[in-house]
């Protein structure tokens, strides 16, 4: 096939413009890091090709020294990134800059409110890259030869970053990318030797393979390495300040935003490893994807070994973003073998502490910091205790809470500071989980709480049903949900006024078996009991689960998830105190007592945020009540 024959025209896939339009908006005050995302582009391409010439020394063409060489031109207004790199193919560039194959992709651009203000805020989940350099160049010129490849199996991509890109076959000897820019008019302040050095010095002096420009000055000839290309981790951690840990983490994290932590750590003795880790200030879009890792990077021997190895670091950890570089495995280690590794365990069992002891550590003396960290990843780390059982007690001190000690939305109550506060002869500690924050903190369940003045934890992420299945107790009190089985806060009273509850009960019970056997009669095939309660003060009813049953909102989840299940029947309870009740005990209509008891049954299912099966019904019996009880009134 000539070069001439195959050169076509392509467009943009939606998605990539929509980035492209974004990212200048909210990029456009910090344009010089186009340069960083082009460095940090052409050093893992070197990376993967020292990986994959492991296997196959041939990959290297007889250029095994492995650089970055940075040129710009004042008369074409044209900067030039040139590595010798893995490269790519035709099929590589048009997955690479037509298209953006990360997964999530699309529930992230729906996620767009089409303000820019606000939207300009979401780059830093999605990450910058390649596209930053239309920020600065009104058109780029990339070519490109994939390692191994011959060199009539070259390509060139060429586009304006408007709604397409032209590719054609070109003969390109050198593997590797080069890429040009074409400036426009107001970035040529970049035209500027000493400003790219700059740059360079800024954001890629940790780079670990020689970034290289020809030397400037009269008498000067031939070209210099700009950057130390030392690896930043194998430096002693009193010689790198905060702002290079920061530009190392944009590096390998591809963020444009600093991390909020990092921890850097190094272990000598029978194991030898060296760790960098960092803790991201904001959740990226496909956060949820648990098959996606983000970033933990594998080094053996500062060689660069494997992306986003998934051994080194649990699922509930997997927003963790950094390097491991260890001493002690084969440069040829595989996943299927990091799957079966000792070595690997034990750096995932250290990694992995040394990352709680971190969140820890900045709970206990950044409260504000730890709550960015915990609206971002909170519910993630949640996960923890449903994957592991021998770091529950370390993570459930991780853990954040609304509650109704300040009724505010925002998670800001630790387990610690619940039980702190829990009154003497008070066994548990009490939860509620619904659909949301205002359906918890008003659930009738709570009314008696509320009214004794103990503290109940507001759960209304959906994982909290899981979390309360699998986190049994915390410090030694066990976890009760005051929507589960029934209730006893017995041990929060005196003797004198448990005698006094316990001889009410009786008489309760008595004086309303009746209006309790026929409320059950009519609810039959909706509940599995009816019983008077004293958890309520307000309202005249509520439901609950057994207490070995599934909870509604658990049902909820499940079938919104498709699961499809036998629900289990509620329990619902009366409040014999409430004056609806009262007067339906004197009630003698059968009728009107058969709508009264599905509009009781009703109400308190729509209060826990569940959905009736005959909404009309409900409107109808409602109705019907208005128009008598108004009868009634103009009849006195």
């Amino acid at each position: 096939m000539s070069v001439e024959t195959n050169k076509e025209t392509l467009g943009f896939q939606t998605e990539v413009q929509q980035l492209l339009d974004l990212m200048i908006h909210s990029l456009y005050s910090n344009k010089e890091i186009f340069l960083r995302e082009l460095i940090s582009n052409a050093s893992d391409a070197a990376d993967k090709l020292r990986f994959e010439a492991l296997t196959d020394d041939s990959l290297f063409e007889d250029d095994p020294d492995l650089k970055i060489r940075v040129e710009y031109n004042k008369e074409q207004k044209t900067i030039t990134v040139l590595d010798n790199g893995i490269g790519m193919s035709r099929e590589e560039i048009i997955d690479n800059l037509g298209t953006i194959a990360k997964s999530g992709t699309r529930q992230f651009f729906e996620s767009l409110t089409g303000d820019q203000n606000k939207d300009s805020q979401l780059i830093g989940q999605f990450g910058v890259g390649f596209y930053s350099s239309f920020i600065v160049a009104e058109k780029l010129e990339v070519t490109s030869r994939r390692a191994g490849l011959s060199r009539e199996e070259g390509v060139r991509w060429i586009s304006e970053g408007k709604n397409d890109y032209s590719l054609e076959t070109v003969d390109r000897p050198k593997r590797g990318t080069k890429i040009v820019l074409h400036l426009r008019d107001e970035a040529e302040e970049f035209l500027n030797g000493h400003r790219l050095r700059a740059i360079i010095n800024k954001y890629s002096d940790h780079i670990s393979i020689p970034i290289v420009m020809d030397k400037e000055g009269e008498d000067e000839k031939g070209e210099e390495t700009v950057n130390s290309a030392t690896a930043l981790w194998k430096r002693s951690k009193k010689d790198i300040k905060d702002e290079e840990y920061d530009e190392f983490y944009k590096h390998v994290g591809h963020d444009f935003e600093a991390p909020l932590a990092h921890v850097h750590n190094k272990v000598e003795g029978k194991l030898e490893y060296t760790s960098l880790l960092y803790i991201p200030a904001r959740a990226p879009f496909d956060l949820w994807d648990r098959e996606k890792r983000h970033g933990i990077k594998l080094y053996v021997r500062r060689v660069f070994v494997m992306d986003d190895a998934e051994q080194l670091m649990p699922a509930y950890l997997r927003f963790v973003k950094g390097i491991v570089d260890s001493d002690d495995l084969p440069l040829n280690i595989s996943r299927e073998i990091l799957q079966r590794n000792r070595t690997i365990d034990s750096i995932r069992s250290g990694c992995t502490r040394k990352v709680l002891d971190l969140l820890a550590d900045m709970a206990l003396k950044d409260a504000e910091k730890y709550a960015v960290f915990w609206k971002e990843f909170g519910r993630v780390l949640k996960e923890g205790v449903i994957e592991v059982t021998d770091k529950q007690e370390d993570l459930a001190r991780l853990f954040r809470f609304a509650s109704t000690y300040d009724d505010k939305e925002e998670q800001a109550v630790s387990l610690e500071d619940y039980v702190a506060r829990m009154p003497e002869g008070q066994k548990a500690i009490y939860y509620i989980t619904a659909d949301s924050f205002s359906t918890a903190k008003n659930s009738p369940h709570l009314e008696i709480f509320r009214d004794k003045g103990i503290e109940v934890l507001l759960l209304s992420d959906p994982i909290d049903e899981w979390l309360t299945t699998h986190l049994n107790e915390f410090d030694g009190k066990p976890l009760s949900s005051v929507n589960k089985g029934e209730l006893d806060l017995d041990g929060n009273e005196g003797e004198s006024e448990d005698e006094d509850k316990k001889k009410e009960g009786e008489k309760l019970e008595k004086e309303y078996q009746d209006i309790v056997k026929r409320i059950k009669e009519i609810l039959d095939e909706k509940v599995k009991d009816v019983r008077i309660t004293d958890r309520l003060t307000t309202s005249p009813a509520c439901l609950v689960a057994d207490e070995h049953d599934m909870g509604r909102h658990l049902e909820q989840i499940l079938a919104a998830s498709g699961q499809s299940m036998p629900g289990s029947k509620p329990i619902l309870e009366i409040n014999p105190k409430h004056l609806i009740l009262r007067r339906l005990k004197d009630e003698q209509d059968e009728d009107r007592f058969r709508d009264w008891s599905n509009i009781i049954f009703d109400q308190a299912l729509l209060s826990e945020g569940g959905k009736l099966d005959d909404p009309a019904a409900f409107v109808h019996r409602l109705n019907d009540m208005f128009v008598e009880l108004s009868t009634e009134k103009q009849a006195d």
